[in-house]
């Protein structure tokens, strides 16, 4: 009964909790499930320094998108990101020319399903009382790269943005 409870659960919140919107990420609720497992192989697999190397989406050569409500994604290339997997924090910085210069700790884990929960830490706020974060997939890990794909709403239809990873530092 507890994982029929647990399983609707976490039914509810995929299909409830993805982000979209015309131009932007948008927050979801972030709140870990009861029951979910973490998929920790994933999560040291995605230990250390890793950048951005491209942000692609269709359309992208004439519809710009907010990532993460911090700034257009073409901005996130190039930026820099740590992730620490015994604890699932780190931080990441965009410090792209012409780009609006940002640094901010995270939280992230990964799930069993390999929804990537990303949570945005404001300097001088505890995470746990970060109730808002993003719902991405992972695709194609390997040792040295990485996909995050988010969904967003593009005129009433759903669209892939893809973040392609490398590992920097090997």
């Amino acid at each position: 009964m507890k994982k029929i409870i647990a399983l609707m659960i976490v039914g509810v919140l995929l299909f409830a909790c993805k982000s979209a919107s015309s131009t932007t990420s948008e927050p979801v609720k972030s709140e870990p499930v009861a029951g979910t497992k973490l998929d920790k192989s994933s999560q040291v697999a995605i230990k250390g320094d890793w950048q951005i190397t491209s942000v692609s989406y269709p359309g992208s050569d004439y519809i710009a998108v907010n990532s993460f409500q911090i700034a257009d994604s073409k901005c996130f290339v190039g930026s820099t990101w740590h992730f620490i997997s015994n604890n699932n924090k780190g931080n990441m910085s965009l410090t792209k020319a012409g780009c609006p210069a940002f640094s901010s700790p995270i939280v992230w884990s990964i799930n069993k399903e390999g929804v990537f929960v990303l949570k945005i830490v404001e300097a001088g706020v505890k995470s746990k009382t970060v109730t808002q974060g993003y719902l991405l997939t992972v695709a194609n890990q390997t040792e040295t790269s990485f996909q995050l794909i988010d969904k967003i709403d593009v005129g009433g239809q759903k669209k892939n943005i893809t973040y392609q990873f490398e590992k920097i530092n090997q």
